[in-house]
């Protein structure tokens, strides 16, 4: 590292390649659920734009773009999103985390109801995960077998 605190790092036309996508999927799940672009995360966005502008000098300029309200910010081309797998790592990504949120929440609540708060405050930290996790898994087994089919909301709201 020199006196500016700069590291010079060479790569390959690939690894910069791979470099680019993980760029962007880490700024995709840091900002992507962010509505406001005020409460982006600007540190993901920064060395997005970084490593998008150096794309040129490894002949992957048809996968970076210019923002169109300002020709210095560089982003990832239409190209780069549809025609490399950061889509599908994406949406994969997206599949695991819904099946394994929508278990843990639903096992959660039923581990709650089934035994109350006080109940299992009493519970040794053994107890409580062997109850919990048992309750979690039976709502994984449910969506394994069977998705979302027999999943109903009980009440209109």
């Amino acid at each position: 590292m020199d006196k500016n605190n700069k590291l010079t790092v060479e790569f390959t036309k690939e690894q910069f390649f791979s470099l680019m996508k993980a760029v962007y999927l880490g700024n995709w799940m840091a900002n992507a659920a962010r509505m406001d672009t005020k409460d982006f995360k600007k540190d993901y966005e920064q060395i997005l734009d970084y490593i998008f502008s150096l794309a040129p000098k490894f002949g992957l300029e048809k996968y970076m773009d210019h923002d169109s309200f300002d020709q210095e910010k560089y982003l990832p081309s239409r190209e780069f999103e549809e025609k490399t797998d950061v889509e599908i790592l994406s949406d994969e990504y997206d599949e695991e985390v819904f099946w394994n949120e929508i278990s843990d929440r639903f096992g959660s609540r039923d581990f709650t109801r089934a035994y109350g708060e006080n109940k299992i405050g009493k519970m040794s930290d053994e107890e409580r995960a062997a109850g919990l996790c048992r309750s979690i898994e039976e709502w994984s087994k449910e969506f394994e077998d069977h998705g979302l089919e027999r999943l109903e909301i009980k009440q209109k709201i």
